[in-house]
This record gives structure tokens, C-alpha cells and sequence, in this order.
């Protein structure tokens, strides 16, 4: 018997944690392998403590003489990989949903929620950290009590830390969420798997993670992927315990691996449909709404000789990562490179740290940009995705994207929310009260807001309590402007900026003070301008590199070492005319953070 089921919880609510108990309940690790975060096979997951990719792990299970398999897909809980989220829930008949017992229910949760309830799956609420010394156990038990319209006994009191109750959960888990549907009158029915996750294997080709509906698929059969309309050969097949591990076949209901033998990773799409008999002309599975990018930033190789390089490199990078967007571009000073989309600047930094480690490529990122609209001189919209496009506008008319905007935070922290928007432009539309001391505010700005530091400056100023979702609501009027950024004066087209006309002073301070301390100093000094059009409104200067040219010097007349100084003075000033800044490639991304 299978139970398919997911973890539906916010960032650091102990999710993976949580996780970690079920595989070592499960012997699924032993104890000697087990490891904390075991199923955050990423290095960049277990240095920042957070989940990026969805991870299946299939767990045996016994209960009074049953025996069970429980095929769990770890989640991530940031709000930039809620589409690895939406995915898994696709994938499964169960969740559970696992609340903080000292933050309680948060905004990212809710919407996921929302998700889980539209797939119809059955919801399993749980409040972890019940031992910790400022737990609210009561008061978050009666806001999901609320929110899922259950009682308040029916709410799993758990330590995931230090396994409370776990057990218990997990029993829940094979009683509350159904087994898979399974079709008894027809076992010849063709093989329906959807594909919810995959990724790249040099001997293998494409490797698809799939949820089995419908039919069964074993070793070196053909296959045929229904959207795509191509066939491939079921190289390889099998579980994820979490590691893979091959299996004579797969049958409805499971959750596992095909080894497609494909080798062009653009042609096996996440939501795609394998099945095993292409004359059946069985219908695809409806599979998954394509994520739209919030923000884009154009993305070129510091060596112009490894843009195929870089196109490979994304093209294996989406197949794990469906929510990215690219297309190539060019620019004269850099030659081929790509126009990238992202759902948020945490999937930026994990996308081109990816890119860095995994692929070894040195990269020129840009800053990011929401994507605005203007019309040309004969009424045709055109979008403008990166600074860079700023020229083609005709009398700088410029509308931009506008999102409503929710806030849960703790009533104590209202005013952390407040300094926050003060800061920034919005329209206050409303407050609701969300249990007893928690507040539900809903605010309407501008998205360019958000994929900013706004998150960040939130998070700081009401110590980590506050959460936050948003969805877009459409297009208004802007009045903006094009910082361009000059270097020794040379015209830096990564470091431009679009801003508010209104802040552009401000704005323009901080972009140079900014370049000044991500820069290395040189043998002469540089400086940074910001520019708007053709007048320089802040600057900053790079003091050269000092050497002691006198060092070598013991004593002697005074005029040698005037003489040698007054050298070094002249090849600094020739420098400064003839010499160029080397400018690191991370210093763009960080810049993009300020």
C-alpha cells in the first residue's frame, strides 16, 4: 500500500527536520549515515541552512503487520521556489502542513495552503518546536484550527528536534491521507507518468522524476513523451531512497525515475507526459502551469569564448530549475550572452552561484530589473526588460508592474513594518486581525519594491517574525529615470539602474558608494560617477594604491627620494590616461543587492 505526501511549511519552520525523523523512524538511513538536512543534497542547501530543491524519498513502513511504502517529496519554503511547491503537491494525494510554534502561521504558508487545497489533497496540520521556551502552542493551534476549519484537538503537537510525537504523525500519515487511485479493471492501460522534476545525466541522457498515474513502465522499454512528440528508451528505471536506486518497473501510484536516453535536455519539459505506446493516442496529464518571471537580468560569460558553454549550462540548469527563463541577446561590448528571468532575487543568487560551481563559468550579471512597458513613436507596446533597453522608448512614457502585497506579522512588530513602507512607495489598503495577536495587512506597490531588499529590510526590522506573499495585479503609470554608471569614465552598462525620478539623488549615492567598497583599489585612482543622461549627479573616487617607491632607501640626500616620488607621480597620472579597471564578476551581483 502507498501514501504519497508532502511537508508544506515556511522557511525554518523544521521542516527538514521533521524529514530527518521520518527517515531515521522509517530505517530508512541508519543511524550512522544520518546527517542533518539529509535531504538537502545541495551544497549551497546545507551552507545556507534552506531547501531549494524538491528531494522524493520513498520510506518502508510497518503497522500492526502492514506493511507501507510512503513516498515523501521535501519542499522548500522561500517564497522564490513556490513553483517547486506547486509541482510536488501535483504529485501526491497528502500534505502536512507544519507550523512554528513561535512564529505561527505565516503569509508563504497560506499560499501554499491554498495550493494543497485546490489539488484536493488531504491536510495533516502539525505546530513543531512545542519545547521551545517561547512556544505560543495554544494560540497557533487555535489560528490553523481557524484557518483549516478543524477542531483544535485534531492539530499534532510535535518536537521535531527532538522526535515528540513524531511517530505518532507519521501514523497519521498512512490512516488521514488516501491511497493513490488505482483502475483494477483496466491493468493494460497505457502508461500515463507525469513528469514533475528532472535532471541531467551525461550517460543517461535526461533523467525525469515521475509521479506514475496510470499503467506500469519497465526496464529498456520505448517511450514516448506526449506534448513533446519524441521518443526515448527507458534507460535506466527505479525509487529514490533517496538515492537512486533501479527497479524492475514502476506501476501506477509510485513515485520514481525514468532514465530517458535523451540527450538534448530542451526537449524533456517539466509537465510533459511519458507514456509507453504512442499509437494509443492517450491524452496528455494536465500538468503545470509555466511560473512568469518577476525580474530579469541579462547574464553574459566574462570570457566571450564560453557562451556555448553558458547556453548548455542553462539548458541543464532548467531542467532542475523549470521556473527559469533565458534567451540569448547580444551586446557590443560583450558580445553573446543571455536575458535570464527569475522569481525572485534569492533564485538569482542560487541560479548564478549554480552556474559558478556547477558549470565552472565566470559570469558579468547586470542589475536586475522588473519588466516595464513604454510604446513607440507609432503607439506599438514594446517591453523593456533590462536597463539597457532604456534607449528604445519614446518620450520616456513608462508603465510598471503593481502587485497587492500581504503582511502577517506578530501586533509587537507593527511598527518594523511601518518604518519599512515608509520607505518605499504604496497605497495602505487595509488590516484584518489574524487570531489574537497577529495582523493580516494588505498594501498595493510597485513589484520593483520587492525584488529589492525589500524582503530583507522587512525580515531585520521585525526580527524575523514578519512573512510576506504577493501576486501581481497589472500595470501602471511610473515616472522613471536611467541611472548609468560611469567607471574611470568608461560607461559601465551591468551597473545601470531604473529608478524612481524622485529618488534618483539618493539612489545614485548609494549605486556609487556601493561600487566604491565592492571595487579593488588600482595603481591610481578611479572615479565613479552616476550619471542621468549627461549629468553627473554623485560621485565617488577609489584612492589609488600606495606603495613605499623610498623603501629600498637607507639615508642618502633628501633629493633621491623627491626624485623617485616625483616618478611615481608621473606614471600614476599616465596610469589614470591609459590604464582600465578590471572589474571582478562578483562585484556585479553584488551591487545588484544594494
Amino acid at each position: 500500500m502507498i501514501r504519497n505526501f508532502v511537508i508544506i511549511a515556511h522557511i525554518d519552520h523544521g521542516k527538514s527536520t521533521l524529514s530527518d525523523r521520518f527517515l531515521e523512524l522509517t530505517n530508512t538511513v541508519s543511524k550512522e549515515k544520518m546527517e542533518d538536512q539529509y535531504l538537502d543534497m545541495m551544497d549551497l542547501e546545507k551552507e545556507r541552512g534552506i531547501t531549494i530543491k524538491m528531494q522524493p524519498c520513498r520510506m518502508a513502513y510497518t503497522i500492526d503487520t502492514k506493511s507501507y511504502i510512503l513516498n515523501l517529496i521535501d519542499t522548500p519554503g522561500h517564497v522564490d521556489f513556490s513553483y517547486e511547491v506547486s509541482r510536488a503537491l501535483a504529485a501526491v494525494e497528502g500534505a502536512i502542513l507544519l507550523i512554528d510554534a513561535v512564529k505561527g502561521i505565516q503569509a508563504q504558508t497560506l499560499a501554499n495552503l491554498e495550493f494543497a487545497k485546490k489539488q484536493k489533497l488531504a491536510i495533516i496540520p502539525a505546530i513543531n518546536k512545542i519545547d521551545a521556551p517561547n512556544a505560543r502552542v495554544e494560540e497557533t493551534k487555535k489560528e490553523i484550527a481557524q484557518v483549516l476549519g478543524v477542531l483544535e484537538q485534531d492539530v499534532f503537537e510535535i518536537s521535531a528536534k527532538k522526535g515528540t510525537n513524531v511517530e505518532k504523525l507519521l501514523k497519521a500519515v498512512v490512516e488521514k491521507i488516501p491511497a493513490p487511485a488505482r483502475d483494477s479493471r483496466d491493468s493494460e492501460a497505457p502508461l500515463k507518468a507525469l513528469i514533475f522534476d528532472s535532471k541531467y545525466d551525461a550517460y543517461k541522457g535526461v533523467v525525469a522524476y515521475v509521479r506514475i498515474f496510470q499503467g506500469e513502465i519497465k526496464q529498456a522499454e520505448k517511450i514516448y513523451l506526449i506534448n513533446a512528440e519524441i521518443e526515448g528508451e527507458a534507460k535506466d528505471i527505479g525509487v529514490f531512497t533517496p538515492q537512486m536506486v533501479s527497479a524492475n518497473k514502476l506501476r501506477d501510484g509510485e513515485i520514481g525515475y525514468i532514465a530517458t536516453g535523451i540527450k538534448e535536455p530542451g526537449k524533456v519539459r517539466i509537465g510533459d507526459t511519458i507514456t509507453n505506446n504512442q499509437l494509443s493516442q492517450s491524452k496528455a496529464l494536465e500538468g503545470y502551469k509555466e511560473p512568469k518571471p518577476v525580474m530579469f537580468v541579462s547574464v553574459y560569460p566574462e570570457d566571450s569564448n564560453n557562451f556555448e558553454l553558458l547556453k548548455q549550462a542553462l539548458l541543464k540548469l532548467k531542467l532542475s530549475d523549470p521556473s527559469l527563463y533565458f534567451e540569448p541577446e547580444r551586446k557590443e561590448m560583450l558580445g553573446q550572452g543571455f536575458r535570464c528571468g527569475f522569481l525572485g532575487s534569492l533564485h538569482l543568487e542560487i541560479a548564478i552561484e549554480r552556474l559558478r560551481r556547477e558549470f565552472g563559468l565566470e559570469l558579468v550579471v547586470f542589475s536586475p530589473s522588473v519588466v516595464y512597458k513604454s510604446f513607440t513613436k507609432n503607439g506599438k507596446e514594446i517591453l523593456i526588460f533590462t536597463p539597457s533597453d532604456w534607449e528604445n522608448i519614446y518620450n520616456k512614457e513608462v508603465q510598471e508592474p503593481w502587485v497587492k502585497l500581504e503582511i502577517i506579522v506578530p501586533a509587537n512588530y507593527l511598527g518594523g513594518v511601518m518604518d519599512t513602507i515608509k520607505d518605499i512607495e504604496g497605497e495602505y489598503k487595509g488590516t484584518e486581525y489574524f487570531g489574537k495577536e497577529k495582523l493580516l495587512l494588505f498594501y498595493e506597490i510597485p513589484l520593483r519594491e520587492i525584488v529589492a531588499q525589500f524582503y530583507n529590510k522587512l525580515m531585520s526590522r521585525t526580527q524575523g517574525f514578519a512573512s510576506i506573499n504577493y501576486e501581481i495585479l497589472g500595470y501602471r503609470r511610473a515616472d522613471l529615470v536611467k541611472l548609468d554608471v560611469l567607471i574611470a569614465g568608461k560607461k559601465e552598462e551591468p551597473f545601470s539602474k531604473i529608478v524612481p525620478r524622485n529618488k534618483a539623488n539618493q539612489e545614485a549615492r548609494v549605486l556609487a558608494k556601493g561600487i566604491k567598497n565592492v571595487l579593488p583599489t588600482q595603481q591610481f585612482s578611479v572615479p565613479i560617477q552616476v550619471a542621468i543622461g549627461g549629468d553627473i549627479i554623485a560621485r565617488e573616487t577609489i584612492n589609488a594604491r600606495r606603495k613605499d617607491v623610498t623603501a629600498p632607501l637607507y639615508g642618502g640626500d633628501v633629493t633621491r627620494k623627491r626624485k623617485l616620488l616625483e616618478k611615481q607621480k608621473k606614471g600614476k597620472k599616465k596610469l589614470k590616461q591609459t590604464g582600465s579597471v578590471k572589474i571582478p564578476s562578483k562585484a556585479f551581483l553584488e551591487v545588484s543587492k544594494i
